[in-house]
C-alpha cells in the first residue's frame, strides 16, 4: 500500500466571512489575523469571529491557523500570553508567530508555526526552528526548487510551507526596515507602507537619469498553479495563497482554482492526499486571471528570471483582451480575442507608461462605448480587464458547495428499526427507534431511498462508494415494511445531528506541549536583522548560545542600515549582470533610487549571495 502524504492548501482570510468561503471553496486549511498583533494591522478579527470560523471549518477537518507574527515589545508580551490562551481556548489549530520572545510565556499546548518573517531559507535554519519545537515552517517566497529540496531532504519530518500564489515583497520578509525609517512604520510590526510599490527614478554616480519614474521595486504576483506537482516533489507540504488583504470574491476564485488543480494531481499521484474532508462542487469556472494580478511569476522557483517585475504600474492590469484598433466619435473598435461585456473594466497603459482606465456602457460586436469620456489611445495599445462585471457578479452569490460523503444502513430491529450513517472519515453513528411494523401495498425501496437522499442544506451527501450499494444506501429489510415519510425524515434529522455530533468529538487537534531547548543556534552574533524587541526574546537566543544580540532596527538607531535585501536586481533587469548576462553597464556605480519626493536610496549589489541592497536615504 502506497503510504500517502498529505497537502495542505492553505487559503486566507481577512474576516469570518472570506474564511467560511475559503472552507467551501476548498481550502484544508485557512489562516486568519488575531485580535492584535499580526503582520496585516489592518486585518485583525474579534475571538468571537475567531471561534465561529473554528467551528465551521473543524466540521470539514480544516485546520485554522491565527497570526500573531509581529515583533513584540516588552509591554506587549503579557497581553499577547493571555489572547494566546483565548485563541486556544476558542480551538484554534496552530500559531503562525515571527518573535521568539513567545517561546519563553507561559504557553497552552498549541502549536507554533515559524513565519516567513524569520528569514527561513537555509537547512540550518529550519532544522534549528525544528529542533526548536516549532510545527511547520513557512519559507522565503525566493527559494527555488532546488533549495526547497535541500531543506527537505535535510528535515525530511518537518512541514514546509510553500507560497504559491498573490503578492510578493521585493525584499526578504522580516529583512525590511524602509517602511520604518521613512514613514515610522513597522513592516516588522504589521504596518507596512508599501514602499516599494512607489515610483522612483534611478540615477547613476554622476547624477545621470537611467530610468525616470517608473516602479523599480514593483514585483508581478506569484502564480505556481501549473509547477504545483515539482512543488510537492521537492518536499513542500502546505501550500499558501497570499491575500489577508483580499475580498472574499478573490478568496473564492484563487482557493477554488488551486483546488481543482491539486484534486486533478492527486487522481495521478496516489502517494499525495488532500488534509481534509468533503468535495466540492463550483458554480462557476475558476480562472486566475480575472482576480487581482499585476501580472504573473514564478518568482525565482525555476531559478533567476528576466520577466518578474511591474515597472508600469503597481496595480492591477488583469487579463489581457486585445488591442485598440480604432476610435469613431463616442466608441472605440477593438481588435480582441475575448469579448468584453457591458460594466467591464478597462485599463492600458498611456504613451507615457501611465495606468488608465475607464469602464464600458456598452459593447456592440467589437465596438466599446466608455461610461463618460471616451479616452484617447493610440492604435494597437494592448487593452487589459481589470473588472469583469459577469464573473464579479456570479461570485457575489453562492458559487461553492462542500459536501461530506456519507452512506446510510437502513435495517428492521425485533422492536422496530435501525438506522446508521457513515461518514467518508469512518465515523459512524446508529441510532435505533421502536416503531409498529406494517406491511405496504406497494414497493417501498425508492420512497425509502428518496427520503434518505434527501440531505438539502447539511454538510453532506450520500456517495456509493461508502456502501455495498451503488447507491450509496443499504436495505436490510426482511419484509416490504410500510414507514412514513415524516417519520423517514425525523429518523434522518436525528441521525446527521448525532453525526455532526461525532465529527466535532472525534476531531483531531494536535497537541503540542512548548519544552525548552539549548541546542545552538546557526549563527555566532545577531545584529538588527534579528529583529529582537524585547528581554524574552533576548533570554530565547542566550539559552540557545548567543551573547552578541543586538536590538531590533525598530529600538535602536543603526547608522548606514541596509534597509532591503532584495533578490530582485536591478543591474539584471537591464541586462548589467555580471555573473548571469555577463554585461557591462555605461553608467558608473553607485547607483540611487530618487523618489518623488527627492530621497535617494544608494543601491550596492552582493554578487556572492545574488542580492541588490537598498540603503538609507542619503540627502
Amino acid at each position: 500500500m502506497i503510504k500517502q502524504r498529505k497537502i495542505e492548501l492553505l487559503a486566507p482570510a481577512k474576516n469570518l466571512e472570506c474564511g467560511i468561503e475559503a472552507v467551501n471553496h476548498g481550502a484544508d486549511a485557512v489562516y486568519i489575523g488575531a485580535p492584535k498583533f499580526g503582520a496585516r494591522a489592518a486585518a485583525v478579527n474579534s475571538l468571537e469571529d475567531i471561534a465561529a470560523l473554528v467551528a465551521y471549518a473543524h466540521l470539514y477537518n480544516v485546520r485554522i491557523y491565527v497570526t500573531v507574527n509581529t515583533i513584540l515589545r516588552e509591554e506587549e508580551l503579557a497581553e499577547t500570553e493571555k489572547m494566546i490562551w483565548e485563541l486556544y481556548r476558542a480551538g484554534v489549530d496552530a500559531l503562525i508567530v515571527q518573535d521568539m520572545g513567545i517561546t519563553r510565556l507561559n504557553l497552552p499546548p498549541i502549536p507554533l508555526h515559524a513565519s516567513t518573517q524569520m528569514d527561513n531559507r537555509t537547512p540550518e535554519k529550519v532544522r534549528f526552528l525544528a529542533d526548536a519545537g516549532f510545527r511547520q515552517v513557512v519559507l522565503a517566497r525566493e527559494l527555488s526548487l532546488q533549495e526547497i529540496r535541500r531543506i527537505h531532504d535535510a528535515c525530511p519530518e518537518v512541514p514546509l510551507e510553500v507560497f504559491v500564489h498573490g503578492a510578493l515583497c521585493v525584499s526578504y520578509s522580516g529583512q525590511c526596515y524602509v517602511s520604518q525609517a521613512c514613514f515610522g512604520r513597522s513592516a516588522n510590526r504589521g504596518e507596512c507602507a508599501q514602499f516599494c510599490r512607489l515610483p522612483f527614478s534611478l540615477e547613476d554616480a554622476d547624477g545621470k537619469t537611467i530610468i525616470r519614474n517608473k516602479h523599480l521595486l514593483s514585483l508581478k504576483d506569484l502564480n505556481q498553479s501549473e509547477v504545483l506537482e515539482a512543488l510537492l516533489d521537492a518536499g513542500a507540504t502546505s501550500l499558501k495563497i497570499e491575500g489577508r488583504l483580499k475580498d472574499v470574491s478573490y478568496v473564492k476564485n484563487v482557493t477554488a482554482a488551486y483546488r481543482q488543480k491539486l484534486d486533478a494531481i492527486f487522481a495521478r499521484r496516489k502517494e499525495y492526499a488532500r488534509a481534509s474532508s468533503g468535495t466540492c462542487t463550483f458554480d462557476f469556472k475558476p480562472q486566475l486571471n480575472k482576480s487581482f494580478s499585476r501580472g504573473f511569476t514564478h518568482y525565482f522557483l525555476q531559478g533567476r528570471e528576466q520577466e518578474i517585475t511591474s515597472f508600469d504600474t503597481p496595480k492591477s492590469l488583469g487579463e489581457e483582451m486585445g488591442t485598440m484598433k480604432e476610435q469613431r466619435g463616442n466608441y472605440l473598435t477593438v481588435a480582441g480575442v475575448k469579448p468584453f461585456h457591458n460594466g467591464d473594466g478597462v485599463c492600458f497603459l498611456d504613451e507615457q507608461g501611465r495606468l488608465q482606465g475607464f469602464r464600458i456602457n456598452r459593447v456592440d460586436g467589437n465596438k466599446l462605448y466608455p461610461a463618460g469620456e471616451v479616452p484617447r489611445i493610440k492604435p494597437r495599445t494592448p487593452l487589459y480587464r481589470n473588472f469583469d462585471q459577469d464573473f464579479e457578479r456570479t461570485l457575489t452569490r453562492k458559487s461553492s458547495e462542500r459536501k461530506i460523503g456519507v452512506s446510510w444502513e437502513l435495517a428492521d430491529t425485533p422492536l422496530g428499526f435501525s438506522l446508521t450513517i457513515a461518514d467518508e472519515d469512518e465515523n459512524r453513528v446508529t441510532l435505533s427507534f421502536p416503531h409498529p411494523k406494517e406491511l405496504a401495498r406497494t414497493p417501498q425501496a425508492d420512497n425509502l431511498r428518496n427520503q434518505l437522499a434527501k440531505l438539502g442544506n447539511t454538510p453532506f451527501e450520500v456517495a456509493g462508494s461508502l456502501s455495498e450499494d451503488a447507491t450509496g444506501i443499504t436495505l436490510h429489510l426482511s419484509q416490504n415494511w410500510f414507514l412514513p415519510a415524516s417519520v423517514v425524515a425525523d429518523w434522518r434529522r436525528q441521525a446527521i445531528d448525532k453525526l455532526v455530533t461525532a465529527r466535532r468529538i472525534t476531531y483531531r487537534r494536535e497537541l503540542a506541549p512548548w519544552k525548552q531547548t539549548g541546542h545552538a543556534f546557526p549563527a555566532t552574533t545577531l545584529t538588527y536583522l534579528g529583529n529582537v524587541a524585547n528581554t524574552a526574546a533576548r533570554s530565547f537566543y542566550q539559552q540557545h548560545g548567543l551573547q552578541s544580540i543586538a536590538p531590533a532596527y525598530e529600538e535602536q538607531a543603526v547608522p548606514d542600515a541596509v534597509l532591503m535585501f532584495c533578490k530582485h536586481c536591478l543591474r539584471f533587469s537591464m541586462g548589467w549582470c555580471p555573473t548571469h548576462q555577463k554585461g557591462r553597464s555605461p553608467y558608473r556605480e553607485p547607483y540611487y533610487l530618487i523618489g518623488t519626493d527627492g530621497r535617494r536610496f544608494r543601491l550596492s549589489f552582493d554578487c556572492k549571495n545574488c542580492q541588490m541592497k537598498v540603503h538609507g536615504n542619503e540627502e
